[in-house]
């Protein structure tokens, strides 16, 4: 099985796994995971097979292709690195990061080392109490702790913001359920291109993986649900400051979803196709060039707190780097 991005995985059925149940081929591929978990991501339309949705019993035949969208990761282990990060919040059950743009979030391919797994991992293990974990001893139980990391959900590479992030698999498979039944609250900044003609708006449009380029998304009929909320925070000439509310996560939503009703994300090459280059401004040309990333932050984050019940929320104001853009503008 091939990472491609950011939780989008491919894979192709040999001959030796003709016949088996797609839940069953998934279970052998993807670690971590149990059947029940995997039955539920194909019954959300997570997985694809040839390009279409496919029921947990399907039949494998060589040669399909199967997609496999990761946008939750089970608990799994890392390599602990000793890399800076910015704690919002932290008991022995969950942290919430301010995580920097430009730092991937799970390692995968081209991504092995200084994600925010590997250093969650050297956190978690010399920094929190190891009570709770399994273990023979202090040692072993500090050893599994801090090896063993709870996404429960991700953040592009260049989005900064905020991301939960569970300690033992009971917080994790509660969180987990909460974006499931889209309980959790989270509320992202974007600087896009034009101006909307009205001060708010909502997208439902569903969101694919674009079959002739494997690793952008885009909006068909044949792809998942998807909702995306919006409404202007600030108007600029030929720009607009956004406040959006995503109430499912799909990958990439954001930045597909914009584009798709002509406000595509400043700075993202990906979707913007080629907006960045139209921009008449020199100064702020140059600057969009040297922002070397595209202009999207998660704000805002709330849930509830999966041991004690109580109402979690949390914001984070932009990075320097975005706060500096908004006010060249």
């Amino acid at each position: 099985m091939n990472e491609t991005e950011n939780g989008l995985f491919v894979c192709h059925p040999k001959a030796a796994d003709a016949g088996k149940r797609l839940d069953a081929f998934l279970a052998e591929q993807i670690e971590g995971w149990s059947r029940s978990r995997l039955r539920r991501l194909i019954e959300n339309g997570d997985v694809l097979v040839n390009g279409k949705e496919a029921k947990a019993a399907y039949k494998l035949r060589e040669g399909d292709e199967i997609d496999i969208d990761l946008t939750e990761e089970p608990a799994a282990r890392f390599e602990p690195e000793n890399i800076p990060l910015d704690i919002v919040f932290e008991d022995e059950y969950l942290a919430v990061v301010n995580k920097p743009a430009g730092m991937v979030v799970h390692p995968g391919a081209g991504n092995v080392t200084g994600t925010l797994a590997n250093a969650l991992a050297h956190h978690f293990g010399f920094r929190i109490s190891y009570l709770g974990f399994p273990g023979d001893n202090e040692q072993s139980k500090i050893q599994n702790l801090k090896s063993k990391i709870g996404l429960v959900h991700r953040l592009d590479k260049d989005t900064s913001g905020l991301i939960v992030v569970a300690k033992d698999e009971q917080t994790h498979e509660a969180l987990s359920e909460q974006f499931r039944r889209r309980t959790v609250e989270k509320t992202y900044v974007a600087l896009v291109h034009g101006s909307p003609d009205q001060n708010s708006g909502t997208i439902e449009r569903p969101i694919a993986r674009d079959r002739w380029h494997r690793t952008k998304m885009t909006v068909t009929a044949n792809g998942r649900y998807a909702l995306t909320h919006w409404h202007v925070r600030q108007r600029f000439e030929k720009f607009t400051l956004l406040e959006v509310d995503i109430k499912t996560g799909r990958t990439h939503q954001i930045r597909v979803h914009l584009a798709s009703i002509n406000h595509p994300v400043v700075g993202d090459a990906t979707y913007n196709e080629g907006r960045d280059n139209t921009i008449a401004n020199t100064l702020i040309k140059k600057a969009v060039e040297k922002l070397n990333r595209f202009f999207l932050h998660a704000e805002r984050l709330s849930f509830t707190h999966p041991k004690t019940g109580e109402h979690m929320e949390f914001k984070q104001p932009l990075p320097d780097d975005l706060a500096e853009f908004v006010k060249m503008l």
